[in-house]
């Protein structure tokens, strides 16, 4: 449909480039179906081609297509979520991540991702965090391992730009984020890495990351033992000032 209405308009691809602010070889790789656009580039794109909404009709279908299947539910649930609550243990949230550490992340996936797919969940990574400019604000509070923080991932660079990413998010009125300190003697959630998402409605639904085996829980009972679990982790991690002196003790030393 985009090829469609940029040959109509009598435009090439590097002019609708130069319009929304892209490279011809990003339009192509929208065009065939290699990359997947965002919302910001549907948006400009509809205008510069004056669609009148045809193409903003695709937005959502593309917002979903950009994320694996099993985290398509969760997206759209965290996107409209009244308040988020973050357990991880294995690499910082995607919701704090910069650009260059998911990157990291996603070039490390095996079995390998091609480059397009790379960059492609590196954007909808990224675009995630449009959360935090939400009107409606929600509460969003993190729990991570120490360990995280001193694993070095990607090298100095992208640690010391990870650090002070992880600085300036826990500075925002609606975010709380604390460390899990590494000599803890116990830990609650050795199960590994979940979300709580609480929605404006009510509904209260917990999300577990695994391999090839993420889902969502909508049942009161998985759901009020995992509350009971994030619950516990926030009592033994460290407090949200204490935890961000941690983290700035750490960009100190990178």
């Amino acid at each position: 449909v985009l090829k469609r209405l940029r040959v109509q308009a009598g435009l090439e691809r590097a002019e609708l480039g130069r319009r929304t602010g892209y490279s011809a070889a990003t339009i192509t790789s929208y065009e065939v179906g290699r990359r997947i656009p965002n919302a910001k580039f549907i948006r400009q794109a509809d205008e510069v081609l004056g669609a009148g909404g045809l193409l903003i009709d695709f937005i959502e279908d593309m917002e979903r297509a950009q994320y694996p299947a099993s985290f398509r539910d969760a997206a759209k649930l965290e996107k409209e979520a009244a308040g988020l609550h973050m357990y991880d243990a294995l690499v910082i949230n995607g919701l704090l991540q910069t650009k260059e550490y998911a990157r990291t992340v996603f070039t490390n996936w095996r079995p390998l991702l091609d480059v397009d797919t790379v960059e492609q969940r590196v954007a909808a990574r990224l675009a995630r965090q449009e959360i935090f400019e939400r009107k409606s604000t929600p509460t969003i509070s993190f729990v991570m391992e120490e360990a995280l923080l001193r694993k070095g991932l990607g090298g100095q660079a992208v640690m010391r730009g990870q650090l002070e990413q992880i600085l300036l998010t826990g500075q925002r009125r609606n975010v709380e984020i604390q460390i899990m300190p590494s000599d803890c003697e116990e830990h609650p959630a050795l199960s590994g890495t979940f979300t709580l998402i609480s929605t404006a409605k009510g509904r209260r639904i917990a999300y577990v990351d695994a391999y090839k085996g993420s889902r969502l829980y909508s049942d009161d009972q998985t759901v009020r033992e995992m509350e009971e679990r994030y619950g516990i982790l926030r009592a033994q991690a460290l407090t949200p000032r204490k935890s961000l002196a941690l983290v700035e003790k750490l960009l100190g030393e990178t």
